[in-house]
């Protein structure tokens, strides 16, 4: 599929974004999402994937957290709110150690200089990777995190890898083919 007409299909099937088709995609091939799950959407308007969550697992409970504003999903717990105040949200601070799945689609405002871009980009991912860790049921986590082709794609890898038992790289069909992104995948925290 051409990579507009997802924007298309996005806009036919009344999808807040086509970032939808991205997720999706992992979550088929890694069949991590399951019935009665306990889900954290980092980064979450305008909240396709919070919306996917609920389509595929209407069980599931999902937590959505972003700086920005997000439409009410129904069933879906948001909050506004900075990544770096999670532990302040007491709805999840209470639930810290028992997410099935944790997701991000975050992404820093780019600067169009490379290497300080890179460094947000890192950074950002750090701060993900660690609450989503704090937030992983130990037994069974999984964690989905969108991040960028770039110098320090495979330190965080590598970060990733001390933590979780499995790590996979996915460049989903639904990204465009020119775009620097791509999502890792961890499964079970070590």
């Amino acid at each position: 599929m051409h990579a507009d007409s997802w924007a298309l299909k996005a806009k036919k099937l009344g999808l807040r974004s086509r970032a939808v088709f991205k997720l999706e995609e992992i979550l088929t091939k890694t069949k991590i999402l399951k019935k009665n799950s306990l889900v954290l959407d980092i980064g979450s308007a305008p909240g396709g994937w919070s919306e996917l969550i609920k389509a595929m697992s209407p069980s599931s409970s999902v937590y959505a957290i972003d700086l920005l504003p997000m439409d009410p999903i129904q069933d879906v717990e948001f909050f506004q709110e900075d990544i770096a105040n999670i532990d302040q949200i007491e709805e999840i601070f209470s639930l810290k150690s028992k997410f099935d799945l944790v997701i991000s689609d975050l992404a820093p405002n780019l600067t169009g200089i490379r290497a300080v871009d890179e460094e947000n980009i890192f950074e950002l991912n750090i701060v993900t990777l660690r609450t989503a860790l704090s937030c992983l049921s130990r037994s069974n986590g999984s964690f989905v995190i969108k991040t960028f082709q770039n110098s320090l794609l495979k330190k965080l890898r590598t970060e990733m890898e001390k933590s979780f038992h499995l790590v996979q790289t996915y460049k989903p069909a639904a990204s465009k083919s020119k775009s620097a992104e791509i999502y890792l995948y961890g499964e079970k925290p070590l």
